[in-house]
């Protein structure tokens, strides 16, 4: 079975020798492979995290860098922690790089106005 990573590499691989509709289908899975793999990262990281006390999540969210403001709940804390991770993936990498192509191609999943 392959996996989400494996996957988005593969869709990044075959993306520079793509055009119009074809690299569209491939960003677009893409990018539903990055959001499951987000998704998931969060799940990880919620439970890891689950039984911090305040003090210490507060404490993680500083060592990772994580600029918030006194609105945010825990959970959006825990979000923005599950997002800080999962944005140095290899997965994540390949698809932020490969978006960033096709949009230098002019190709992007959120239509022009």
């Amino acid at each position: 079975m392959m996996t989400t990573t494996q996957r988005i590499l593969d869709l990044a691989a075959a993306a520079p020798a793509s055009h119009g509709e074809d690299l569209l289908l491939l960003l677009g899975e893409a990018n539903e492979l990055y959001q499951q793999g987000l998704r998931d990262r969060h799940r990880e990281v919620a439970a890891r995290l689950d039984a911090l006390s305040p003090a210490d999540l507060e404490h993680a969210a500083d060592t990772a860098g994580i600029t918030r403001d006194a609105s945010q709940d825990r959970d959006e804390v825990i979000l923005l922690l599950a997002l800080s991770e999962w944005e140095t993936t290899p997965a994540a990498v390949a698809y932020a790089e490969m978006a960033a192509a096709a949009a230098r191609r002019g190709i992007c999943l959120i239509p022009e106005e």
